[in-house]
């Protein structure tokens, strides 16, 4: 289970998928790895597919929610999960770290959390040295084609 240490490979790992089922194929894998503590910092186009990803590895831990809005305009939104509690979070439309730091988002990546975060980009210095990057970027001959990169470190 990974939480609070690096991630298990030095190199990143690489995931060429065709379509959002495989997209979730992929999340589900990573989720059997996470523990309390995971944070997961997504990067990405819009519509690129963090929100499909995100919403794959809560339903992977145990969200038994209906709906799983992006929390765009909340947020954060909480869920219970097995083991677990998880923080979605969405910091496209802050403006910095000031504001995260007031609504207390440090708590959400400690045990019991599992925290994934879209946009992390915004507020970067805010990650935790063991935040997990996965980035999603189109593929240019296939509209529906994604390159996911899971990795330890920031990827450009």
């Amino acid at each position: 289970m990974m939480s609070s240490r690096r991630w298990p490979t030095p190199e990143p790992l690489k995931y060429h998928v065709h379509n959002e089922s495989q997209t979730i194929e992929v999340a589900k894998k990573i989720s059997s790895e996470l523990s309390p503590g995971a944070v997961l910092a997504l990067h990405g186009e819009l519509g690129a597919g963090k929100s499909v990803f995100a919403r794959a590895v809560m339903r992977a831990l145990g969200v038994r929610d209906q709906a799983l809005p992006s929390p765009t305009f909340a947020i954060i939104q909480e869920y219970e999960g097995r083991g677990c509690r998880l923080a979605h979070m969405d910091w496209y439309r802050l403006h910095g770290i000031d504001e995260l730091e007031a609504i207390g988002v440090r708590e959400y990546m400690q045990p019991p959390w599992v925290c994934l975060i879209e946009w992390s980009e915004r507020a970067a210095k805010l990650l935790p040295p063991q935040a997990i990057h996965i980035s999603l970027n189109y593929v240019t001959d296939d509209p529906d084609a994604r390159m996911i990169e899971i990795s330890p470190d920031p990827l450009s």
